[in-house]
């Protein structure tokens, strides 16, 4: 473990936590004033004053009766009012001593306002999101949709935020903002109930599902034709991995899910290949730009859950009281989402000292820091957890332009136009105009090089005349006024499984997998969503905008959505699989997961069950870290029959001589292993893709795309690579499992064939190409770990730096140091069920991780386990700031106090908030 890091605090006494604690803060002025290096200084105090008041009394206007705020070892605060506005107004001033900084960076995303704080560099990423209109979008929520009691909360929320910022300067807020004094005087302003409501718009957009494959699939047909892209986007192996719910069917008569019904799971493909331009399964060859130019505006915007594709998941699985030591039944889940300082989630819990319709809830979970309620979690009845579903619920458009408006049906619509203005701080104002068709916003308009695009496409004589240019339009659900924040208040409050569906049915978007437990012994599983039903193509693709035979047109049905209800095997898994079989009637979408994680969770509840075996929370946790690679399974004993010649690249292959196939952060065979499984990717269909896929700045000579004949051969151009390294392909996911499954026996297949270098012969056959990569990976581990194999570790390699938000990966360097954390040295890996993932494209470094993890305990809630994956503190240097990491790193679960009892227990700090 790291030495610049904070350990868990636990129960330590009061001197030698506030020794320490001088310590480290006299740490952070040296820093910050040798830093700055030009006269500036900050005392103790004044970094210091930031820090939250967690003990004696606190006067706040608005309350209308007493409140406790409890704080564990851990920081980890629990709220006891009497009445639900007290509450809720609690929660918001708790939160904003804890995190205020995270929350204004985050409303500042979600209303396209980040130049406010940071200056013209973010100027082309506020230009996307006023595009996106976030924050417009949440303002109409509030106005027209959200339930009056949902708008009180909110109400109270925020008046909670303001009354903690009232009469304080930045400096008093947080260490960044008196950073940010030094470039710019942006001061905080007020919250607002709305500020709330976007954030959902936030997480909807990292979970919006396959926008980024309908894209990728799109530039590959520069380079490959429609079986090679079919090649890299296999069926669902429905016959191997198991979907969600295996039990029940539509039923035909009354339209609706029953769970009592047959289900199949018959193979049958997934549609990758698409039908959605014009007819065809090919992207015009001018729409390449577009392409590219969107998903360099993609890759600007910032990723607050993590790098969207096959690694945006989470695992959750219910196990019955059958099944379980308790005889109650045991739920589990954590999402993985990008890594942050602090954690995209908050602890805490939300206690009316009585409940009653005054005062409703008594609820503990996790959080998002600007949103009040809790989205994960408990209460004293129920327990649920979320996965991304993953449903494709976000379409692009060709739209074709003539004169000031767009072609429809055989006739020209004007556009819907806006003006936005943004703020610079340090500059001045820029005005955009945003463009929306009847699909949604011109997208395209916000590159410089997409204002006139596809002058040179090719399309079929069905497409309108090219005339200017195609643009890209973006439909989605969540640029739909909805109601998802009424879900998190239903859920809260939800006592069975009637009325956990209920409040499922409000969650419209981001569409979730829920999983649900209840005290009385009962599980269940519910796919809500506002998911569209499209009229012609199937959303792999781009569609053409001018057919209105492209539209959607509606939604599946709330009733005909997928559950389970006490499905006879007596657990549910999630974990972005396939959620129902092929015969469900409606396309929820073309891409989920390959199901390499939940079918190995599967296993594992079955091994463990099998003969009556019963399953504990201990067995629970140890399945989260389970870092078995099901691709090793599959490949190593192939790669150990290659003869290698070579005594450096033996000596490295004998190292998976015996190997169990687990990546723990200590085994050298397991550094080897992914090395391999890099380089063959890279080998087999990196080297393969056009340059808008590849690693930025990677460079090949390539055969210029689009040679067709003989006098074109020979010929190379040299291509770099313009992806970022997080979402770069091949990125190593199960999907590229499931490829080199299928291609794996066919040892001449034409995937198997590399070009020739300086300094290695071509390969023809899967054993060449093998050997290659054995090879490869000997000098690539022999150059970052050092020749002697038995120093090589894969904890070495897979990395994780924890970075504060903004100013610690935007920041001058010394601010970098102040604010960050790490790295620490995992197990785990890509697709495993200790997913700290990694993309095979870009590097070995962790990009997503399970964000956090909880085990809840229906039987006895004081015996659930929870670990963040940072701290309750978004304060660098506060004693919580990243206490909770090494734990999570080891893969242990701190106690869940719950009852009034057990929080008193586990008390630390008390703090008093008075009217």
């Amino acid at each position: 473990m790291p030495s610049n890091t904070t350990a868990s605090s636990g129960h330590k006494s009061g001197k030698k936590k506030g020794r320490r604690a001088r310590l480290i803060v006299i740490v952070l002025v040296l820093a910050i004033v040798g830093g700055i290096g030009f006269g500036a200084y900050w005392s103790v105090s004044t970094v210091r004053a930031s820090f939250p008041q967690t003990k004696g009394t606190i006067k706040l206007d608005g309350l209308s009766g007493n409140v406790d705020v409890k704080r564990d070892g851990n920081g980890i605060p629990q709220i006891y009012a009497d009445s639900d506005a007290d509450l809720f107004m609690a929660q918001g001033y708790v939160q904003a001593q804890d995190r205020f900084w995270e929350m204004d960076v985050r409303r500042h995303m979600t209303s396209g306002r980040l130049s406010e704080m940071f200056g013209k560099g973010q100027v082309k990423t506020d230009e996307f999101l006023r595009t996106l209109g976030w924050h417009r979008v949440a303002q109409k929520e509030y106005d027209s949709k959200l339930s009056p009691e949902t708008k009180k909360y909110l109400q109270a929320y925020a008046k909670g935020v303001n009354a903690y910022l009232k009469g304080k300067d930045g400096k008093d807020i947080s260490v960044e903002y008196a950073a940010l004094g030094f470039e710019n005087d942006y001061a905080p302003k007020e919250w607002t109930p709305v500020d709330s409501v976007a954030w959902l718009k936030a997480m909807a957009w990292d979970l919006r599902g396959n926008m980024q494959d309908e894209i990728d699939r799109s530039l590959m047909t520069s380079r490959l034709g429609p079986e090679q892209i079919k090649d890299l986007y296999p069926a669902y192996p429905y016959k191997r991995n198991k979907p969600i719910v295996q039990e029940g069917a539509l039923n035909s008569v009354t339209k609706e899910y029953d769970p009592e019904g047959t289900t199949s799971t018959q193979t049958g493909t997934n549609g990758a290949a698409g039908t959605g331009l014009a007819g065809g399964t090919q992207a015009p060859s001018g729409l390449q730009s577009q392409l590219s130019g969107l998903s360099n505006a993609l890759d600007e915007v910032p990723a607050i859950l993590g790098p969207n594709g096959n690694g945006i998941g989470s695992n959750s699985w219910v196990v019955s009281g059958e099944h379980t030591i308790t005889g109650k039944p045991l739920l589990a889940n954590d999402p993985h989402l990008a890594p942050q300082l602090p954690s995209v989630w908050y602890q805490m819990g939300l206690h009316c000292r009585s409940v009653s319709a005054k005062c409703q809830y008594d609820v503990s979970g996790y959080t998002f820091s600007g949103m009040p309620g809790v989205v994960i979690g408990h209460n004293k009845q129920i327990a649920w957890g979320m996965t991304n579903l993953g449903a494709d619920v976000t379409d692009l458009y060709l739209e074709k332009f003539t004169g000031d408006g767009y072609q429809f049906d055989d006739k020209v619509l004007p556009f819907k136009t806006r003006e936005e203005t943004i703020k610079v701080a340090g500059g001045s104002s820029k005005k955009i105009t945003v463009r929306e068709t009847n699909n949604g916003p011109l997208i395209s308009d916000r590159d410089d090089e997409l204002v006139k695009v596809g002058k040179k496409a090719h399309v079929d004589t069905a497409a309108p005349d090219r005339g200017d240019g195609y643009g890209v339009a973006l439909r989605w659900t969540a640029l739909t006024p909805g109601k998802s924040m009424d879900a998190v208040f239903e859920l809260n409050k939800a006592k069975d499984f009637t009325e956990f569906r209920k409040a499922a049915a409000s969650f419209e978007v981001p569409s979730q997998n829920l999983i649900y437990a209840d005290t009385d012994g009962h599980i269940g599983y519910q796919a809500p969503g506002k998911i569209p039903v499209r009229g012609k193509g199937d959303g792999s693709l781009p569609a053409p905008g001018w057919d209105p035979a492209y539209r959607w047109t509606g939604y599946i049905p709330q009733d005909a959505l997928p559950y389970e209800y006490d499905p006879k095997r007596g657990y549910i898994v999630t974990a972005n699989q396939a959620v129902v079989g092929k015969s469900y009637p409606y396309d929820l979408t073309t891409d989920w997961g390959y199901g390499a994680r939940s079918q190995r969770i599967d296993d594992l509840i079955q091994s463990k069950i099998k003969n009556g075996g019963k399953i504990s929370t201990e067995d629970m946790r140890l399945m989260q870290m389970d870092n078995s690679s099901e691709i090793a399974k599959l490949l190593v004993p192939k790669l150990l029959k290659i003869d290698v010649k070579d005594k450096y690249v033996r000596e490295a292959q004998k190292l998976l001589e015996g190997w169990d196939y687990t990546q723990d952060a200590d085994s050298a065979a397991a550094a080897y292993f992914n090395s391999v499984w890099r380089s063959i990717l890279k080998l087999a269909f990196g080297n393969k893709l056009p340059k808008e896929l590849r690693v930025k700045g990677q460079c090949l000579n390539v055969e210029p795309a689009g040679n067709t004949g003989p006098a074109d051969e020979g010929e190379k151009v040299r291509e770099c690579g313009e992806r970022d390294a997080e979402s770069a392909q091949p990125d190593g996911g199960d999907r590229y499992y499931e490829v080199i499954r299928r291609i794996i026996d066919d040892e001449d297949n034409d995937w198997w064939k590399s070009p020739a270098t300086r300094t290695d012969d071509e390969t023809k056959t899967r054993d060449q190409l093998f050997k290659r990569a054995l090879e490869d990976a000997r000098w690539d581990l022999t150059a970052k770990l050092g020749k002697d194999v038995d120093t090589w570790s894969w904890g070495r390699l897979h990395r994780l730096t924890l970075k504060n938000q903004t100013l610690g990966t935007e920041g001058p360097g010394w601010l970098q140091f102040v604010l960050n954390r790490g790295p620490w040295n995992l197990g785990g890996g890509e697709a495993a069920v200790n997913a700290t993932g990694w993309n095979a494209a870009g590097g070995y470094g962790v990009v997503w991780v399970p964000s956090m993890r909880m085990v809840v305990n229906l039987k006895d809630m004081d015996k659930s386990k929870w670990i963040n994956l940072t701290g309750a503190s978004g304060h660098a240097y506060n004693a919580h700031y990243t206490d909770q990491t090494d734990k999570w790193a080891k893969g242990e679960l701190l106690p869940w106090a719950y009852s009034e009892k057990a929080v008193e227990d586990s008390t630390s700090d008390k703090l008093l908030l008075r009217p």
